[in-house]
C-alpha cells in the first residue's frame, strides 16, 4: 500500500485548510500547521479503512485481493 500522500496545504484567514490531493473527500482545518497535518493523517486513515470496508462489503464473499502498482 502507498504510504505517501500530498498534502495541498494553505493558511487563509487565521486558519490552515488542507487536502489529500490522491483521495477526494479527505480535507481538514485547524489552527496551526501541525494539527492540520495531524488531522490530514488521522482523517485519511479512516477514509482508507472506510473504503477498504466498503469494498469488502461490496464484494461480499468469496472474492480475492490483488495488488496492483501503477
Amino acid at each position: 500500500m502507498n504510504n505517501e500522500y500530498t498534502a495541498i496545504i494553505k493558511q487563509s484567514k487565521g486558519w490552515w485548510i488542507g487536502w489529500i490531493e490522491e483521495v477526494p473527500g479527505v480535507n481538514c482545518q485547524e489552527a496551526t500547521k501541525e494539527e492540520l497535518l495531524e488531522s490530514l493523517r488521522i482523517t485519511l486513515r479512516e477514509a482508507l479503512e472506510f473504503n477498504k470496508q466498503d469494498a469488502i462489503s461490496a464484494a461480499e464473499n468469496n472474492f480475492q485481493e490483488e495488488r496492483i502498482a501503477i
